[in-house]
């Protein structure tokens, strides 16, 4: 067992006021993404998508987004994965975006829907070969006997496909429609800021929550 009690940290950065914060979360993603990118922080794009069955047991994983605009955020994955099950049966997920370098979190909660064919296919051919083998190749989140399997699935489509596979069907893209913010913001003694911003018709409210 391994007590973490002890372990401890006091956050004292910045704070996060209504007056900074702005009426519209997708601003105010976009400023702290591009904060995070200069200071040249370990993949801020990375974040943890969490989807749930339709009975409500959940699972959460590491991604990569890849894109967001005002239509949402977007990231790419394997359909028949149990993330991509998942969606196709119970379409809600959340993501959570944390940068400890700079005290910050953002959770986004939406409906999440697959981009356009033609939005996959040029992120596709954007891919490294090598990438774009790996997953044509793989039967994501399916047992395998072996990683030799793996390889020799690799191998053999390297040899049909020298420049690298076109998107296979079973891959492609995922945007999440955001439904609702929530920006935290570590502040000292754990009285931390929490903005939530939700949809309202075309527009958005915030509110301050408590930590």
């Amino acid at each position: 067992m391994l007590d973490l009690t002890g372990h401890r940290k006091e956050y004292t950065t910045r704070g996060l006021l209504e007056s900074d914060a702005g009426t519209d979360p997708l601003l105010l993603f976009e400023t702290w993404l591009r904060e995070a990118l200069a200071l040249d922080l370990p993949e801020p794009y990375a974040m943890t998508l969490a989807t749930a069955t339709p009975t409500g047991m959940p699972s959460a994983r590491i991604l990569l987004m890849r894109h967001f605009d005002e239509r949402g955020l977007v990231f790419f994955s394997n359909y028949h994965s149990r993330k991509g099950e998942e969606l196709a049966a119970n379409p809600h997920g959340a993501m959570v975006f944390f940068w400890p370098e700079v005290e910050r979190q953002v959770r986004v909660e939406g409906l999440v829907e697959r981009v356009e064919a033609e939005e996959s296919d040029a992120y596709h051919q954007l891919r490294p070969p090598e990438s774009r083998l790996g997953s044509a190749a793989s039967p994501q989140s399916r047992a395998i006997a072996h990683r030799d399997i793996l390889e020799d699935m690799v191998a053999a489509l390297r040899r049909q496909y020298p420049d690298g596979p076109p998107r296979p069907p079973h891959w492609g893209g995922y945007r999440l429609v955001p439904s609702a913010f929530e920006f935290w913001q570590g502040r000292p003694s754990r009285l931390h800021d929490r903005l939530r911003f939700w949809r309202d018709g075309d527009g958005w409210l915030r509110q301050r929550l408590a930590p």
